[in-house]
């Protein structure tokens, strides 16, 4: 029967062999993922705040429209009423944010030639950028003066340098999200679930780059606490912030179990910090944490240039000194939220996304008690 016939051999080419070559690609691949720690795949709602506001957008103003491309940090200098932001393009730029958005002004100051992320202001009114190709720089002179601080720790060359925080002993505190893979790599890094990362310290003095921690999990963001004592950092895909103490050298839990994956964390000066989450725990996130299996799918089809990893519900969490969460804004239809800083009366969101910087004005659009 010809029409049997062409139905068998439709069916085996159709199916069975693209399953068997299937198969055979992922058995050749070499990426391998691991398995997450366990507390990385609790879901609970605990960390969800009695406050909310699930509407980010309804009031947002947006600053620098087009101007700003991808601005990843923000870091305010009180005294000359500007932020400072990097850019994908390897601009730091200055902006004086006026009471109109559009008003706004932005400035190229300093291009680093790299890829600019963290942000924060020296002893002396320097500018320190974690830049993700360059490693740690001090731009100082009015941006005159460029100049690299540190590059690798014991023998390990950075792969990401991503977030900086300044004591006031002048000590700069930093984070090397992965030692393998590269900013245009860091998604490979997630999927891996294999701790690459490390927390540093740059003694300005003496010139030493000390290792603090490693085997972190994408080590992210990081604060320095009001009295000094210890460091707040971020790990991403097991979505925790922990504590540093920095004499005592040992390591606690300060948040876990987080709405999102945590990137900056930014104290405001007034008791909190600000935990920006680029995007919130969805269905397919959740899947592919708990089995390593996903995470290689989806990092093969990556190297094709597919995106499995869909983001949706981007936001910024508040919470006290002691990690008790206070208030959150986000909102569903934005992604790749990557800091969040009070200014004042308003909220300054960077985004790996967009090209502008996000402002909601707290007092118009505050969180509410959810029903």
């Amino acid at each position: 029967m010809p029409l049997l016939f062409f139905s068998r051999r439709f069916l085996i080419f159709s199916t069975v062999i693209p399953f068997l070559a299937s198969i055979a690609l992922y058995r050749l691949d070499t990426f391998d993922p691991s398995p997450l720690p366990a507390d990385a795949l609790v879901y609970s709602t605990t960390s969800i705040p009695p406050l909310v506001n699930d509407q980010l957008l309804t009031g947002a103003e947006f600053i620098g429209v087009g101007l700003l491309n991808k601005p990843e940090d923000i870091a305010f200098d009180g005294d000359s009423g500007l932020i400072y932001t990097g850019c994908v393009d390897g601009w730091v730029k200055r902006v004086k944010a006026l009471d109109s958005a559009n008003d706004s002004v932005v400035e190229n100051w300093v291009n680093t030639g790299g890829r600019p992320l963290g942000l924060a202001f020296g002893l002396h009114g320097e500018v320190i950028v974690a830049d993700a190709y360059k490693g740690l720089l001090n731009i100082s002179d009015d941006g005159k003066k460029t100049e690299l601080l540190t590059d690798e720790a014991e023998g390990v060359k950075f792969k990401l340098t991503d977030a900086v925080a300044v004591g006031d002993n002048g000590v700069l505190y930093f984070t090397d999200a992965s030692y393998k893979y590269d900013y245009t790599q860091s998604s490979f890094d997630f999927l891996e679930g294999k701790p690459h990362g490390r927390l540093m310290s740059f003694d300005p003095t003496t010139k030493a780059t000390r290792v603090l921690l490693k085997d972190l999990y994408f080590a992210n963001g990081v604060s320095m606490s009001p009295d000094q004592n210890h460091l707040v950092f971020c790990e991403t895909p097991v979505r925790r912030c922990s504590k540093y103490y920095i004499n005592e050298e040992r390591v606690e839990v300060f948040i876990q179990s987080l709405p999102g994956y945590p990137d900056n964390i930014r104290y405001d000066g007034d008791g909190h910090y600000w935990i920006a989450m680029p995007t919130g725990v969805t269905t397919l996130l959740k899947l592919s944490m708990r089995y390593p299996l996903l995470r290689k799918v989806t990092a093969m089809v990556a190297k094709w240039g597919i995106n499995l990893m869909f983001a949706e519900d981007a936001g910024v969490l508040q919470v006290d000194l002691d990690g008790k969460t206070i208030a959150f804004y986000h909102d569903h239809k934005i992604t790749h939220l990557t800091t969040g800083v009070k200014i004042g009366k308003y909220l300054y969101c960077g985004s790996l996304l967009q090209s502008r910087i996000l402002r909601l004005d707290l007092l118009k659009y505050p969180a509410q008690k959810s029903i």
